[in-house]
């Protein structure tokens, strides 16, 4: 696998190591395996003011998250499923990437995204599952092929972090390989330009 490809993990909850967090945790892990620079930006540091069009950022977790995601290669974003759709946190931290309209890559241009949903049952993190694939789109991220639905009324993970449904952490450590192929071939179209 390439070298240096940098992940940024974004998602959870407010609860500590909820099982949408455990899920990225297990994805970040088998991508760092891999050789991935990984970073997570987790339930805790989504903890920000609501997103305001205009306003000046202030505030150092909004802060951190425009810089890690400006300086990624990939990302994974992971949202527990609230009523079918993606969490309040995890939305407003998505939102808050309008800062990035001007960048040299805006919003996620250039970047595979690894997009996972938790819920309680499977028409609910289904659901937000696509949301997620629908917003990469919007910030002209590229999804990947594979997206997981974890489904926690039937799937748990252990101490050691990995997932006790072998399929689910197929998928998830599949994902981690499909963000790093996707950074390594963009890395070589950059090189192969600049030569």
């Amino acid at each position: 696998m390439q070298q240096g490809i940098r992940i940024v993990g974004i998602g959870g909850s407010s609860g500590a190591l909820s099982t949408v967090e455990r899920a990225l945790h297990a994805c970040l892990d088998a991508a760092k395996n891999m050789g991935a620079d990984v970073r997570l930006i987790n339930g805790s540091e989504l903890a920000m003011p609501l997103y305001r069009p205009g306003a000046d950022v202030t505030d150092r977790h909004a802060g951190a998250l425009i810089r890690e995601v400006a300086e990624s290669d990939a990302l994974v974003i992971a949202s527990p499923a609230y009523h079918g759709t993606v969490s309040g946190l995890v939305k407003n931290a998505l939102d808050h990437l309008e800062e990035l309209r001007h960048d040299s890559r805006p919003y996620l241009s250039g970047r595979a995204v690894g997009c996972i949903a938790v819920g309680q049952g499977w028409q609910g993190a289904v659901a937000t599952l696509a949301t997620l694939r629908d917003i990469t789109h919007a910030l002209r991220g590229w999804p990947t092929p594979i997206g997981v639905a974890v489904n926690s009324t039937a799937t748990s993970f252990g101490p050691d972090g990995r997932c006790d449904d072998p399929h689910v952490q197929d998928q998830l450590t599949a994902m981690a390989r499909q963000l790093l192929e996707f950074g390594g071939m963009r890395q070589a179209l950059l090189t192969s330009v600049r030569a």
